[in-house]
């Protein structure tokens, strides 16, 4: 998760446990907009067998969005839309309903959801790199694809979504990274995906192992927190197991920080 950072430096962030794993988040973001019930992104969700949810240290075995939507008063049925930024399975796993013994075809948990999705991040998933294929669920893009209610996003704005929405995108994690910015009545939130994913990915030369191209990386980076700093606007992290949220700040010396972290957006 922090490439080629030393480990005694990334640990003062992110302590290990005894198999080296440590603790991140799979968080979604939940907008109400016009009648619509939207949610950027679904998370790792509960699809794996027992033996990939012990290996990578998935600590429920309920579906944890399911739940959190429900506190919410939010049932599945409810969900109009769903936005993804790319199909690795940390991502769109969510989509799915929790594994079963009896296994058998995939089935998706949101029966009326429309999906969005890039277009170049869609054509990844459906052909794959071998370094990157094991990142992908197999027959998710099938089963996508049968609801006919996938729009493949190609540009800065959404059909489906409308003008709130708008898309930039990244090439150094994964071809075509979708990042979704939204209109609040708080400013602007731009979900940060595996650009950013979490505070300590703010500090420019922190990349992952999982991305391929870390100089690209760090370039869109910066553009993005001068874009996000430049508006005043809210960078929301996927994968920081303690904020969901914050302001970007910049020093004297040009590093870049956050202030104002939120644990949760809970906006009106």
């Amino acid at each position: 998760m922090f490439g080629n950072c030393p480990r005694v430096v990334w640990e003062r962030w992110a302590p290990a446990d005894a198999q080296h794993r440590i603790d991140l988040a799979c968080r979604s973001l939940l907008v109400r907009e016009g009648g619509r019930t939207i949610l950027l992104e679904t998370g790792i969700g509960a699809f794996f067998e027992p033996k990939l949810r012990e290996r990578y240290g998935v600590q429920e075995p309920q579906h944890v969005l399911l739940s959190s939507l429900a506190e919410l008063g939010v049932a599945p049925e409810d969900v109009d839309v769903i936005v993804l930024s790319h199909l690795h399975f940390d991502h769109a796993g969510g989509l799915l309903e929790a594994w079963d013994v009896s296994g058998g075809e995939l089935k998706l948990a949101f029966p009326n959801a429309a999906y969005v999705v890039g277009d170049e991040a869609w054509a990844r998933a459906k052909q794959p790199h071998p370094r990157d294929r094991a990142s992908f669920i197999e027959g998710l893009c099938e089963a996508l694809e049968a609801t006919a209610r996938v729009e493949r996003v190609v540009g800065a704005r959404s059909t489906t979504l409308g003008d709130r929405f708008s898309f930039s995108y990244s090439q150094g994690h994964t071809p075509g990274l979708m990042l979704t910015r939204v209109e609040s009545e708080r400013g602007p939130v731009t979900f940060m995906g595996d650009l950013i994913p979490g505070v300590p990915w703010v500090h420019l030369p922190i990349t992952m192992g999982y991305d391929r191209y870390p100089e690209l990386l760090i370039e869109e980076k910066q553009r993005m927190l001068e874009g996000v700093l430049g508006e005043d606007g809210w960078a929301f992290f996927t994968h920081d197991p303690t904020i969901a949220a914050a302001k970007i700040t910049r020093d004297p010396r040009g590093k870049f920080g956050v202030t104002q972290a939120l644990e949760r957006i809970a906006w009106e």
